[in-house]
């Protein structure tokens, strides 16, 4: 994959960020080589194999499912999918031009995990319930080509809005108020290659996976400025990758720039996901 460079022609992201702001999710089909991404999954199972053998490196999100926080260097494909043009122009337009790459990690689901409870990954700020402004951005590329019984991630479309205050930890809506998001629910099947781009407040869950074959998923977290999820992580770089990095990736990741990478001890654990449900 070509990095993008400051003199490429920018892409007009309007369309997309208009079915952001309505859906919640918006997709661009074929974004990677089906090569990129064959080594994209060599890394992250790399990774979660290495993970889970040490407390604290995969953090359960109900059974038979982990997330796994990595540093960037660990993904070989870091800096291409950082300065694709589709991510740098919906991170522009949503985000503004200061924005912040604070996460990347990816999420696994084996044989055995069952459907997760409806729910959004952090509270909703006012800038977003208050003044429908989105304020943080997820990119996902799956690793695998997603079919019916691999899980497929659901999404309630269009409940990013939601206020949710009153809801368990501002992020889990009482079982009262499932049938509505149920009935927004629209299940993603994504191929190798493809990428998508919502805001972690739209409603969304895991479903039940029934397939011996896992399905991991790259998540890439980029916020506006000041809106702080980048406390919720550590990302690390040691100097000569750092200083390697195009200035498209490097000018916007929030990073410590260490002599040696530690293995990251996550901090952003979203209680509630650890059981199941039906």
């Amino acid at each position: 994959m070509t990095l993008a460079e400051p003199d490429l022609p920018a892409i007009d992201a309007s369309a997309d960020c208009e079915a952001l702001d309505r859906d919640g999710v918006v997709a661009l089909r074929g974004a990677f080589a089906r090569e990129w991404v064959e080594r994209m999954r060599e890394d992250m199972m790399t990774a979660f194999w290495e993970a889970i053998q040490r407390p604290g490196g995969a953090v359960g999100r109900g059974p038979r499912r982990w997330y796994v926080e990595i540093h960037p260097q660990a993904f070989g494909g870091f800096a291409d999918l950082c300065a694709h043009p589709w991510v740098t122009a919906m991170c522009r337009a949503v985000l503004g031009p200061e924005y912040r790459i604070v996460e990347i990690g990816f999420d696994t689901p084996f044989e055995g995990a069952m459907n997760q409870p409806w729910h959004r990954d952090f509270p909703s700020p006012p800038e977003t319930w208050r003044d429908r402004r989105i304020t943080s951005l997820a990119f996902n590329l799956t690793g695998v080509d997603v079919t019916p019984d691999m899980g497929p991630f659901e999404i309630a479309v269009g409940t990013q809005w939601d206020d949710g205050r009153a809801w368990k930890h501002e992020m889990f809506p009482p079982e009262g108020a499932w049938p509505r998001f149920a009935e927004r629910g629209v299940r993603k099947f994504p191929q190798m290659g493809d990428i998508s781009c919502r805001s972690a407040l739209t409603v969304h869950r895991g479903t039940t996976h029934r397939s011996p074959i896992a399905r991991p998923v790259m998540v890439l977290g980029v916020d506006a400025p000041g809106a702080g999820h980048d406390k919720l992580h550590d990302l690390m770089a040691t100097q000569d990758y750092y200083d390697a990095l195009p200035p498209i990736v490097r000018d916007h990741l929030v990073c410590r720039v260490v002599d040696r990478l530690i293995p990251i001890t996550q901090k952003h654990d979203i209680e509630g996901l650890v059981m199941g449900v039906a």
